[in-house]
């Protein structure tokens, strides 16, 4: 078995040396290195970026727009009879890919590599990336289409619709978006392992074999839960993440504020580093704005998800009464995700400081060698010795949930996407199956075999910027719907919407007769 899990390990051995070029282009040209600040960011992360200021400025602030009509909009009463999924749910569906492994050892990453202001520019990116969400999101919307019960859309729907209708241009985003989902669902099993690993070792004080009960145990549970919950359905996956992803977060934020409240004294510290950090000589002209960004994104550590394409299936999956609605919702789960965990996240990893040396780490956390390590150090060295052992494995638990829910996410969203392909039930179940029986037990497998797989894990970082560089352009053409669409809004204030009559588009959903309740 390890013989076979090594092959696939060497016969992706390209796919390291090929992501980190994509990733870097172009900055291993001299000439483009020598530009002030713009030459320490990749063109992925200055498109991210630069996409995120222009539809800020395009959508008149949108963002400040959001947070009352997203609130507003989650909180309407949803009748169980109306197609689709609610915009509450829809909205924890969202949370559940964004609130990810990413909001811990992605912070703590960028930390790391980028010193303390690297958060203050991944608050940056994430206030504009808002913007970006907000448009991916209406663009879910206005092109979504009904199946039976459910809405199903997202990026090769409006991709279709906005690159001149043709079938096979839907079928080619559907494809890669499948693959990105199910090549990352191996990831987060892992997470999972290492989550549940530290509980047991911080419970026990005993490092447990891979091959232990513990492991065994853990690999059968997972498999049987995510193919209950995944061959069940989105409905089914949406029950779990409704009751899931707000316990987690509760649960996470309210333990990371204890924590807060404990070294309260260290508060101003915090923003004197983070801040103080972002505007140094080295932050501006040593990468370190890059580094914030580009780096939460290889690792699954751009969590918020603005600008991938990702969270238009949820986008698309719920019942609104004017599409504009679900970009609020969406829009609002990037500041959730960034501003609020990432930063509860941060504190912590700044603070404890063993980021910048290892050795002043505990010995359990620096021989794991893994960011995860490292945060749980740092909660220890801020918590009283009575309870820290309590807090890091709460902690721990929520690090696993945060994998799970997004593992769940994956396998959904590559579900949703698999239906421009073919609605049929047998090939709907084929997705199902493929992700929840062969790539979580893939998955599971590796981790048993004790072997991490760096190459394969590299494929989710190639796909990654895959997914950004089909979905800008997409986003850019399709802009000018979403303006109208939003002048739309704020004229009638959230009326009924009639997408011929009021931006000039022919839709399979937004067009009479529409009843909306």
């Amino acid at each position: 078995m390890d013989g076979i899990f090594q092959s696939i390990n060497n016969f992706f051995a390209f796919i390291g040396p090929v992501s980190d070029a994509v990733w870097s282009f172009p900055t291993q040209l001299d000439w483009y290195r020598r530009i002030p600040l713009l030459g320490q960011l990749s063109m992925a992360v200055a498109l991210l970026l630069g996409m995120g200021i222009y539809f800020t400025i395009r959508t008149r602030l949108v963002q400040t727009f959001s947070f009352r009509e997203a609130y507003r909009i989650i909180m309407r009463q949803h009748l169980q009879s109306a197609v689709g999924i609610s915009p509450k749910a829809a909205f924890f569906l969202g949370l559940a890919m964004r609130v990810g492994p990413g909001n811990i050892v992605g912070v703590t990453g960028a930390i790391t590599v980028g010193g303390p202001g690297a958060l203050f520019w991944m608050w940056v990116a994430a206030l504009f990336g808002m913007a970006t969400a907000f448009i991916e999101s209406v663009l879910a919307q206005l092109f979504k289409e009904k199946k039976n019960q459910d809405y199903v859309g997202g990026l090769p729907f409006y991709g279709r619709s906005i690159l001149g209708g043709k079938r096979f241009i839907g079928i080619f985003l559907s494809v890669a978006f499948i693959l990105y989902a199910l090549f990352n669902v191996p990831v987060q099993t892992f997470n999972v392992f290492t989550a549940i690993g530290m509980i047991a070792e911080t419970a026990s004080g005993n490092v447990s074999d891979r091959q232990s009960p513990l492991y065994i145990s853990i690999a059968i549970i997972l498999v049987v839960s995510c193919a209950w919950m995944i061959l069940g359905g989105i409905r089914r996956v949406t029950q779990y993440t409704n009751f899931l992803v707000p316990v987690m977060a509760v649960v996470f934020c309210g333990l990371s504020l204890l924590i807060i409240l404990i070294n309260f004294t260290l508060i101003p510290t915090f923003f004197y580093e983070v801040i103080g950090g972002a505007f140094s000589p080295d932050a501006l002209f040593g990468g370190a704005i890059g580094v914030a960004i580009a780096e939460g994104v290889r690792r699954g550590l751009m969590s918020n998800e603005a600008g991938q394409g990702t969270i238009t299936m949820a986008a698309a999956a719920a019942d609104n009464k004017h599409p504009c609605e679900q970009g609020f919702v969406q829009s609002l789960g990037v500041f959730v995700d960034t501003i609020v965990i990432c930063t509860l996240s941060g504190f912590i990893v700044v603070l404890a400081q063993l980021w910048q040396n290892s050795a002043d780490s505990a010995a359990w956390a620096v021989e794991s060698g893994s960011r995860f390590g490292t945060y749980l150090g740092s909660v220890r060295y801020l918590t009283p010795p009575a309870i820290s052992d309590v807090v890091t494995i709460i902690l721990s638990l929520c690090y696993a949930l945060f994998a799970f829910t997004t593992l769940l996410g994956m396998i959904s969203f590559a579900e949703i996407s698999a239906n421009f392909i073919s609605r049929s039930d047998g090939f709907i179940r084929s997705i199902r199956l493929l992700g929840s029986l062969v790539f979580v037990p893939f998955g599971a497998l590796t981790v048993l075999a004790g072997l991490e797989l760096g190459n394969l894990w590299a494929i989710s970082d190639l796909t990654n910027i895959v997914m950004v560089y089909l979905n800008i352009p997409i986003l850019l053409m399709g802009a000018p719907l979403v303006y109208k669409a939003l002048a739309h809004y704020r004229e009638k204030g959230g009326a009924s919407f009639n997408s011929m009559a009021d931006i000039g588009i022919d839709t399979e959903h937004w067009k009479p007769p529409l009843q909306k309740l």
